[in-house]
């Protein structure tokens, strides 16, 4: 094997390379997008249930009240 086909083949290593890191970055950057979503919808969740333990214990203050 020759010194050109040496360094062809480690070009088209390099080129298949670039490609698989494009790709992996395309598929990061919509990962982080969905974890970016689950995290507005576990505050949004976080948010109710606080909300209800507070309604829950006023709830139960008026009744010890009785």
């Amino acid at each position: 094997m020759g010194v050109a086909d040496k360094v062809w083949d480690a070009l088209t290593t390099v080129i298949k390379m670039n490609d698989k890191v494009v790709s992996l970055a395309s598929g990061v950057k919509e990962q982080q997008a969905k974890i970016e979503s689950l995290t507005e919808r576990v505050v949004r969740l976080e948010a109710q249930l606080e909300t209800m333990f507070k309604i829950a214990s006023m709830g139960e203050a008026k009744r010890l009240e009785r």
